[in-house]
């Protein structure tokens, strides 16, 4: 095929096939780093739903007064802030019971979740809507809430969390 070809003509003949090869090989490359990329970004999308489902197991645990359930969420030296104090798990998890045995109920709802991941930890900030209701009634509530988290063994587990109650009188004011 190349033997009535001057040396030039073989030569760009050559330098074509090595270009279209080049070319190929190029938008191979693309092609699979666009989907090495949506496979990362639904990765990444599979976190942020699990960050936000434990948070919400630690609701359930909490509205059933299970602290087996807790620890399937939580790590072994797990505490959090809140009312202006430190507890455990445990510790927590009785501050509830008592609150359950005065009367008290309480309704938990994550919302507005911002989640950021790097690596094996993560953090989650969210507003934490619900209610206490009483002998009196109920009464709505939100709560300025964040957690830290690792993921141990392929599982996002909460290593400590932070709640802050919204004063009821500053939510009626910031919505006017």
């Amino acid at each position: 095929m190349f033997t009535s070809l001057s040396n030039l003509q073989r030569r760009h003949i050559l330098k074509s096939r090595i270009l279209v090869r080049l070319a190929t090989l190029a938008f191979a490359l693309a092609l699979s780093a666009s989907f090495s990329n949506a496979r990362a970004q639904k990765s990444l999308m599979a976190d942020q739903t699990q960050i936000v489902d434990t948070v919400k197991t630690v609701f359930a645990a909490a509205l059933a007064n299970d602290i087996t359930l807790l620890n399937t969420v939580v790590v072994s030296d797990f505490y959090i802030y809140d009312g202006g104090a430190r507890f455990s798990g445990d510790g927590i998890m009785a501050l509830i019971k008592t609150q359950y045995a005065a009367g008290k109920r309480f309704e938990w709802k994550v919302t507005e979740p911002d989640v950021h991941i790097s690596g094996n930890t993560a953090w989650i900030a969210y507003v934490n809507s619900g209610s206490i209701t009483d002998a009196s009634g109920a009464t709505n509530q939100k709560w300025l809430e964040s957690a830290f988290l690792e993921k141990r063994a392929g599982v996002w587990k909460i290593a400590f969390m932070h709640s802050t109650r919204v004063p009821v009188a500053v939510e009626a004011d910031h919505g006017k």
